[in-house]
């Protein structure tokens, strides 16, 4: 067997705590599937007296002085946050030694010049955990698929927010009332901000994205929006449609006659019951990834947790210890393709909106002349409240022609539009007397379909 191979551990928090255990428990196993011992050369924590459980010889507060000695091959970086990670990972990847990474929001922010220091380097750089928690997904898409030409990822890839949309499905409850139980059983932070608003999904969104279409995509260039503005009544009206809610990261490469592009973008919308994304609930996590040749395929289980993120560390630790011995180097990165990302407006998809309106005769008609002036039609509409509903057209089926002065709401489901078409229907709504305003707008997602700028069946 060769000699150890040193780790260096940068943070002891829920995962690196995890870390060490793992290492201690199963040294043995490990040992023969590296070919050589693992060892902890040290762990940088912040404040070494909340970590009795660790050898005092082995906590530091000088991260940087640990990334620096010449006993380290391998650092494992569980920080989190963009500095000082950045710099430590950088100064690792330039010293030659090899990076294991769970930190989504600094590789999404700096991949480019993580992966390029390792190139230079020739250092390996893995980061497994950083996305679906202990899902083997990136390995399979960089490397099982580098035969194929991926079109789409889709999936749920935040814990926390498919918990409080499952909890309001489940219960009925609002969202306030379900983020609340969400924070009582842990499952969401006492900031709740990087998960509720769509940071923690976009910075994944633009990992599984860059990986997938050899394009190097970043969180900024991810269309971002939370669950905040999801009611209970979105979530009634879903059911009515046999849909579910659910916050999809969702990247694809969309083809167009001007040629190739990626779109990223992550929102909440309603999928399809039959789909099997809408029965994933709770805290767990499933992402489908589509390829010409291999088909559509399905990766599902926990997306989080200390146990199973130190699972996915432990594989990219073994990983690269296993290169260290033989010689060998992990896949590089991959970014050739230089494909341009499309613009939000651009992205097609169908609209679930709820208007509300003064209840009177024509309102659903001029509503209706809107939509088709900015190229949005029509799949369905219906009224609630107010008088029974009446028709596209103007006419009314129950015989009144006078304003009640009642109010209404009207629920109109559009054919595939683009964004841009959309929100202008929108601006044009507000604009008309007869409408109180746009109560809520929800995209209707349905992921089997092939991904085109033109939209339609091709």
């Amino acid at each position: 067997m060769s000699s150890p191979i040193r780790v260096a551990l940068l943070g002891c928090g829920v995962v690196g705590s995890q870390v060490v255990r793992l290492l201690s428990d199963q040294a043995d196993e490990l040992a023969a599937r590296v070919g050589a011992p693992l060892e902890l050369a040290g762990i940088a924590v912040r404040r070494p007296q909340r970590h009795p459980e660790v050898p005092a010889e082995l906590l530091t507060t000088d991260a940087s002085a640990l990334v620096a000695r010449p006993d380290v091959d391998v650092v494992v970086e569980l920080m989190g946050g963009i500095d000082p990670a950045r710099e430590l990972l950088l100064d690792a990847l330039k010293n030659g030694r090899s990076v294991v990474s769970a930190n989504k929001a600094l590789l999404a922010e700096e991949g480019e010049a993580l992966a390029n220091a390792a190139r230079e380097s020739g250092a390996d750089l893995y980061y497994e955990a950083s996305v679906a928690g202990a899902i083997p997904l990136l390995r399979p898409i960089q490397q099982s698929l580098a035969g194929d030409r991926i079109r789409r990822v889709a999936g749920i890839v935040n814990g926390t927010t498919n918990f409080i949309l499952s909890a309001m499905e489940s219960t009925g409850a609002g969202y306030a009332d379900a983020l609340e139980e969400a924070g009582r059983l842990g499952y969401a932070e006492a900031d709740p901000t990087a998960d509720v608003d769509g940071y923690d999904a976009a910075s994944k969104a633009a990992i599984l994205a860059s990986l997938a279409f050899h394009t190097r995509v970043t969180a900024a260039d991810v269309y971002r929006e939370g669950i905040r503005d999801v009611t209970a009544t979105d979530i009634a009206s879903a059911r009515a449609l046999g849909c579910s809610v659910k916050l999809l990261a969702i990247c694809e490469q969309v083809e167009s006659p001007s040629g190739s592009s990626v779109s990223a973008r992550v929102y909440p919308a309603m999928i399809p019951k039959a789909h099997p994304l809408a029965s994933v609930s709770g805290a767990f996590n499933a992402v489908f990834v589509e390829a010409d040749a291999a088909g559509p395929l399905m990766f599902y289980g926990q997306g989080a947790g200390g146990p199973q993120t130190a699972s996915a560390v432990l594989g990219d630790l073994v990983a690269a210890a296993r290169n260290k011995v033989i010689g060998g180097r992990g896949p590089r990165d991959s970014a050739y393709a230089h494909l341009p990302i499309q613009p939000m407006g651009d992205v097609r998809t169908r609209y679930h909106v709820n208007v509300d309106v003064h209840d009177r005769a024509g309102v659903l008609a001029a509503v209706a002349t809107v939509f088709a002036e900015h190229d949005v039609s029509i799949a369905t509409v219906k009224q609630e409240g107010g008088r029974t509903s009446g028709r596209a057209d103007g006419g009314d089926d129950e015989g009144h022609g006078a304003a009640t002065g009642t109010d209404a709401t009207l629920v109109v489901v559009t054919h595939e539009a683009s964004d841009a078409a959309l929100r202008a229907t929108v601006e044009a709504l507000t604009g008309l007397e007869a409408v109180r305003g746009v109560a809520s707008i929800l995209r209707v997602e349905d992921l089997g379909r092939p991904v085109s700028a033109l939209g339609g069946v091709q």
